[in-house]
């Protein structure tokens, strides 16, 4: 199971980024892939995944959207701040969605996203 993100950056406070997961047509059909994040020194954080769910802090500012024809995962996010600075990384799970990272069984290499003030 290969996921690959790409989009991340630096941006600046109340700026936005698009984030992007890419993987197999097996997996995309047949995994839930989520959005986790990791600052220095904090735990992995889940931010949303692809049944539509989301994390409280992400609620209406984070939007998760599929490209079925890319085999996509896309993390709009907006009005970010320098609490969001982290790594963005998508995992999988087969078959079911989870909040807790340590349920994922698949991880891409992770993209950078670094907010300044």
């Amino acid at each position: 199971v290969q996921l690959e993100e790409s989009g991340g950056g630096s941006v600046q406070a109340g700026g936005s980024l698009r984030l992007s997961c890419t993987t197999s047509t097996y997996v995309y059909m047949n995994y839930c892939i989520s959005w986790f994040r990791q600052a220095p020194g904090k735990e992995r954080q889940w931010v949303g995944d692809g049944s539509g769910s989301y994390a409280d802090f992400a609620k209406g500012r984070f939007t998760i959207f599929k490209n079925d024809a890319e085999n996509s995962l896309y993390l709009q996010m907006n009005s970010l701040n320098l609490e969001d600075t982290a790594m963005y990384y998508c995992a999988a799970r087969f078959r079911s969605c989870s909040g807790n990272y340590r349920d994922m069984g698949h991880w891409g290499k992770g993209t950078l996203v670094t907010i300044s003030p």
